[in-house]
């Protein structure tokens, strides 16, 4: 039974009683909004982890991306950046492979780090048919299901599944053009397979299948956004609001039958429609579990597309959305470093606090507070310890102070906090 029919039933699970305590809010309350679908708890009840709750009221949680390529196989690898990625604080993994051995990655994954994962499993079945020598428009309905449920029995959390990327959509991304047409994998393989097949997504149309696999499992589904835009001129367009509003259709079915489901969002957005887009979604999706790509609100900050990203998401976070994606350094040129994968982490942290700041999350704001307290105190370990990233904090002290245990290098004598402190202790 998922832990939605289990709410629903007036069950405090033992995930919803740690994700209360998690989160400073009370077991009834936690239970009463999984029950509403508002948040979802992605646990596969094959798999034994830590929980983690995603939705309105909770704190803005993190996703990083990790993944092989044709060009890049290395599983070691990709475990390593997904074992940084939750040591930088992510609350979700998720593993795009498409390259080497996509069953040891999951596998290495699900064994060795205790956060959810999520995978697209539509990937694996693309990769198959290639090894096979068959075109990926080939790949039979019957593959891509067969591939949902392997993954499901291996444990996986949470799955993309594009569902609403309907032939309608694809008819409006057709009549309207576009600048950069489909960015998404899972959605250009979904659209070359309905044009090659003539024949509508099997996701949608076998859509109940999809559920009773996700009931099975207690899989989350998060329904992917294949017409994301992929550059500022394609936002909010028609094939967009369409691939949205069939999302919010599925989002109904999937609560009618007592499925966990969230819904993904774009991509790249110009900061005046972050707003819009999250009011968008959560009105016709009816305040589902809202995941964004960034979004990114420009498309020339290569090599800076974390900070973009961070920007948005900050904004994305403050209107309601609940779980950011990162976007690391080297989105749009390639597979990312380790480095990279910290930094998108830390950007994409410091977007959900920023806007957990808005959305009056008290824990949020106590972190603040003593940062501020320390600072006016110029207790250099207090700030340490209470940096976002508590090492880089405390390597700039080291190294940007190296004569000094007492000021900072930019004020010395004249620190500001300690010439108003005394003269304040005169009167």
């Amino acid at each position: 039974m998922t832990q939605i029919l289990r709410a629903r039933r007036g069950e405090i699970t033992p995930e919803m009683q740690a994700i209360a305590a998690d989160e400073g809010l009370s077991p009834e309350e936690i239970r009463e909004k999984v029950a509403q679908g508002l948040i979802v708890i992605p646990k596969n009840k094959r798999r034994n982890t830590r929980p983690v709750g995603i939705g309105s009221p909770l704190r803005t949680k993190v996703n990083a991306n990790v993944g092989t390529s044709v060009d890049w196989p290395h599983a070691d690898v990709e475990v390593a950046k997904a074992k940084i990625a939750w040591e930088a604080g992510a609350d979700t993994i998720m593993d795009l492979s498409t390259g080497g051995d996509l069953f040891r990655i999951r596998q290495q994954i699900l064994q060795e780090i205790p956060l959810p994962l999520g995978t697209v499993p539509v990937y694996q079945a693309m990769v198959q048919a290639r090894e096979e020598g068959r075109p990926v428009v080939d790949i039979t309905t019957d593959e891509i299901f067969q591939t949902i449920e392997v993954q499901a029995e291996e444990g996986v959390d949470f799955v993309t599944v594009h569902c609403g990327l309907t032939r309608k959509a694809l008819q409006h991304l057709q009549r309207e053009g576009r600048v950069t047409d489909i960015v998404s994998r899972g959605g250009a393989f979904h659209a070359g397979w309905m044009l090659h097949n003539d024949a509508e997504n099997p996701l949608y149309e076998h859509y109940d299948r999809l559920l009773d696999l996700a009931l099975e499992y207690d899989l989350t589904l998060s329904l992917g956004d294949g017409m994301r835009p992929g550059s500022l001129a394609d936002a909010t367009d028609r094939a967009q609001v369409q691939e949205l509003i069939t999302l919010g259709e599925l989002i109904q079915r999937a609560w009618e039958r007592g499925v966990q489901v969230m819904v993904e969002g774009p991509g790249h957005l110009p900061l005046d429609q972050v707003e819009l887009n999250i009011k968008l979604q959560k009105s016709l999706c009816q305040g589902a579990p809202f995941y964004v790509l960034g979004p990114l609100v420009t498309d020339i900050a290569v090599g800076y597309d974390h900070i973009a990203a961070a920007i948005g998401g900050a904004l994305a976070a403050a209107y309601g959305a609940d779980f950011l994606c990162y976007v690391t350094p080297a989105e749009h040129i390639g597979l990312p470093s380790k480095e990279d994968v910290r930094q998108g982490v830390m950007a994409a942290r410091l977007a959900a606090h920023a806007g957990d700041l808005v959305k009056g999350q008290r824990a949020a704001w106590e972190w603040d507070r003593k940062m501020a307290q320390a600072r006016k105190a110029l207790d250099w370990d207090e700030q340490i310890q209470l940096a976002l990233d508590s090492p880089l904090a405390a390597e700039l002290r080291r190294a940007k102070n190296p004569s000094s245990q007492e000021n900072c290098s930019m004020c010395g004598p004249y620190c500001a906090m300690r010439l108003v402190d005394e003269h304040l202790k005169e009167r």
